[in-house]
């Protein structure tokens, strides 16, 4: 679930900062503090684990690329581990004190397990999945920050738990919403037709005069499959291809190009793709099973995203040592933005300051 809340695997507008704010109070979520000492340990532990990194990559954080110096590390990638520290403590401190979330021992385990497994899908589904296990990624982490990921966690799935709009992921539930959403989890046979861009124009007038998608395929189509009529198959829900079949054929008629084809590279050339569905037939809840899984799942992270960001806006004061960025609103949203750098010509200069500790080392 991404952290809800992140997948879901994860201040009030403005909210002013905690009194005088000095270098030692790292991050400050509704007075739960981390000091910058736990911020910059956890960093170094990300950047120097090669599998850590890859995996909290998943979670929402970019990967953790050296900065200027040689034991630094980029101001954005500080910045969305910030982040994602922000947001969970925003996430458990909502849990605690709104849903009087308080979990065991035996929740946080659940937690720990429902986090492995969701870094592992998340891991598996990218074309270069990480090294090592997520297992291995949680070993790799201080204490402190191990404990911090499994209890935000825990409180994201208990917030999913409790949100009207979301649909607990169960085999009854998910029967249920099947059975009055069908017609979203058809086989899907199609027809393809990849034509050169200048021949766009006649292959519209073609079917507009209405040439059918088997002989438009044939006189204009570069694929070898042109020359069976465009046919390219029948896609289950099951397929690894099959969300982007459904997203290219739901607004169409059978046997209907679209009038606006997507845009190409074919044998190292710019190309039109036209793609039509030529048969829908309605296919049995347990081979769609995994398809309605994904659904509901990206549903619920949906929802859980949004009431994330209310909780943000509305429930949490935020207050961040400067190194470690600024609170403020993106056009998503609230998030930590990354602390400003300076110039080249200051960087020449003769006096550098360390912002850890406020000492100046000269040349």
């Amino acid at each position: 679930m991404r952290r809800l809340i992140a997948l879901l695997v994860i201040a009030v507008l403005g909210a002013t900062l905690y009194g005088l704010y000095n270098n030692s109070s790292g991050i400050s979520v509704n007075g739960a503090i981390v000091p910058s000492s736990t911020i910059r340990s956890e960093l170094l532990a990300i950047s120097t684990n090669p599998t850590l990194d890859c995996y909290l990559t998943l979670l929402g954080a970019s990967s953790s690329a050296p900065g200027a110096g040689g034991a630094s590390v980029k101001a954005s990638d500080v910045t969305a581990w910030t982040n994602l520290r922000v947001e969970g403590l925003a996430i458990e401190s909502y849990a605690t004190t709104a849903l009087n979330f308080h979990p065991s021992a035996s929740t946080l385990a659940k937690a720990q397990d429902s986090l492995e497994s969701e870094l592992t899908q998340a891991s598996e589904s990218q074309s270069t999945p990480c090294k090592g296990t997520a297992a291995q990624a949680l070993s790799e982490m201080p204490a402190e920050m191990r404990t911090f990921e499994v209890a935000s966690q825990a409180a994201s799935l208990d917030l999913v738990t409790k949100l009207n709009s979301t649909v607990p992921l169960t085999v009854a539930s998910m029967k249920k919403y099947y059975s009055t959403h069908a017609a979203n989890y058809d086989t899907i046979c199609v027809s393809v037709a990849v034509v050169a861009p200048t021949d766009v124009t006649a292959f519209n007038e073609a079917q507009t005069s209405g040439m059918s998608v088997a002989n438009l395929a044939k006189k204009f189509s570069e694929d070898p499959s042109g020359k069976k009529g465009g046919a390219y198959g029948c896609f289950a829900p099951s397929s690894t291809s099959y969300s982007g079949v459904r997203q290219a054929t739901e607004t169409l008629k059978i046997n209907a190009y679209p009038s606006t084809p997507e845009e190409i590279t074919y044998n190292n050339a710019e190309a039109a793709l036209f793609v039509a569905a030529t048969k829908r037939s309605p296919t049995p809840f347990a081979q769609a099973e995994t398809a309605v899984l994904s659904d509901l799942e990206n549903a619920n992270a949906t929802a859980a995203n949004d009431q994330k960001e209310i909780i943000l806006l509305k429930y949490t004061n935020v207050a961040i040592d400067p190194s470690f960025g600024s609170w403020g609103t993106a056009s998503n949203g609230p998030e930590v933005f990354a602390p400003a750098t300076p110039s080249s010509a200051v960087v020449g200069s003769t006096t550098i300051t360390n912002l850890g500790t406020g000492a100046s080392t000269y040349k």
